[in-house]
């Protein structure tokens, strides 16, 4: 399947939906999900069109994962959680459902269990202040 333009994340990319940004680079945006499954659930993507890790470049990938770790370590120092999990998902059958390659950066606390994928959306109002927080931890 080739690769579809009008995606969610490319319309995000291009200006044409909003998000609540925490940073953003000539290669990469990162933003909120709206679906987060914990508290400062983070989506972290290249601006190349790729549809998943295999099809991205070198270079995407090599940007991408600067931001990754930039952002974990933002979300580290903001929000002090006990553990960072990344993940990342290639393909529907791997649970994959946005086709533009993307990493979730999520803070773990012990004993929180995560919401389930994708299923609870919430108002932007709710995610701006720890955005805000992840920001000023990016400074």
């Amino acid at each position: 399947m080739p690769y579809d333009p009008g995606n969610i994340f490319a319309k995000i990319i291009r200006g044409e939906i909003p998000c609540v940004k925490v940073f953003e680079d000539a290669a990469t945006l990162a933003f909120m999900d709206v679906m987060p499954e914990a508290d400062g659930h983070v989506l972290v993507l290249p601006k190349e069109a790729a549809q998943d890790i295999l099809d991205l470049s070198a270079d995407g990938l090599a940007a991408m994962m600067a931001t990754v770790q930039k952002v974990a370590k933002a979300v580290d120092k903001a929000l002090t959680p006990d553990g960072i999990l990344l993940k990342q998902y290639n393909r529907a059958p791997a649970g994959q459902s946005i086709f533009h390659v993307h990493f979730h950066v999520l803070p773990r606390w012990e004993g929180v269990a995560l919401a389930p994928h994708g299923k609870v959306m919430v108002e932007a109002t709710r995610l701006e202040p720890v955005a805000a927080k992840i920001r000023a931890a990016l400074t």
